[in-house]
């Protein structure tokens, strides 16, 4: 009886083992979710997704065929799996469209991001674009877990995720996400064009060198008593924008623009100064 009861007892205790090594093999949704959203800080649109109320962080796109939309009423759904991004079939058949609004992302450009969500079997994070030729484009893109059945632990996740999306350090923020150049090269220069009063393939006479550059001329510098520059209520962008340069990062909030520099945030209403902190 004692021999019997010992082996329940240590059948019991084997399975507790196996379920707490199977639990610690998962991760947490909520911890995952509280990680996520302390290293993610969200940007706030307006509702028509056509200007930021309130700016986040900027991340950098390392994938390529990351898709978004502009003027539609759902954004372009991207998933990442096995090292790729592709597309989901509702946006698949919208792409097709060809009123649809949309642009590629490649790699290294940047955007916002404007919510993320842990799922069961990935976490979607909800991105917005600086404008380009006047046009924001909005799309989801869904990592999704390698078992999608479970959530893994939170370092393992934040991994999957970094191949993807990683935040621009806040040194290199200026408040604004560079747009890519144009696509497509200007026209390209050529030595050795043809000539029809030279023979074939004569190459092209060499230039002249460029004489050099004259040396700069250092600005005078500012009289000893010259008073620190200062803003004033009512002035204009221009004025402040004279006195202290252009903003790091600019917001706009309605009819209010709040221009911030390195210690100080100005806040304009209707283009005059209302507030300085």
């Amino acid at each position: 009886m004692t021999q019997g009861w010992w082996f329940r007892v240590s059948g019991l205790a084997a399975i507790s083992l196996m379920l707490g090594l199977s639990m610690a093999a998962q991760g947490d949704p909520a911890a995952l979710q509280q990680r996520l959203n302390a290293q993610f800080r969200p940007t706030t649109t307006t509702a028509d997704r056509t200007d930021i109320v309130t700016a986040g962080d900027v991340v950098t796109i390392h994938k390529s065929n990351l898709v978004m939309f502009a003027g539609t009423a759902v954004p372009a759904t991207n998933n990442y799996k096995n090292g790729g991004i592709g597309q989901g079939f509702g946006t698949v058949l919208i792409e097709t469209n060809p009123n649809t609004v949309q642009r590629t992302f490649v790699p290294e450009e940047k955007c916002w991001v404007t919510g993320v969500q842990v799922q069961k079997d990935g976490v979607i994070f909800h991105l917005y674009s600086d404008p380009y030729n006047g046009i924001r484009y909005y799309g989801d893109l869904k990592i999704s877990f390698p078992n999608k059945k479970e959530v893994p632990p939170v370092d393992v996740a934040l991994g999957l995720i970094a191949e993807v999306l990683t935040v621009v350090p806040s040194d290199d923020q200026d408040g604004q996400p560079e747009p890519a150049p144009a696509q497509g090269g200007g026209a390209s220069r050529m030595r050795g064009r043809f000539d029809p009063d030279r023979p074939a393939f004569a190459s092209a006479p060499e230039a002249a060198p460029a004489p050099p550059p004259m040396p700069a001329i250092a600005p005078p510098p500012p009289p000893a008593d010259a008073p620190p520059p200062t803003i004033a209520i009512d002035q204009t962008k221009d004025q402040v924008t004279a006195a202290f340069g252009q903003p790091l990062r600019v917001a706009k909030l309605g009819v209010k623009e709040i221009f911030y520099y390195k210690d100080m945030k100005v806040t304009f209403k209707n283009g005059k100064v209302i507030d300085v902190e």
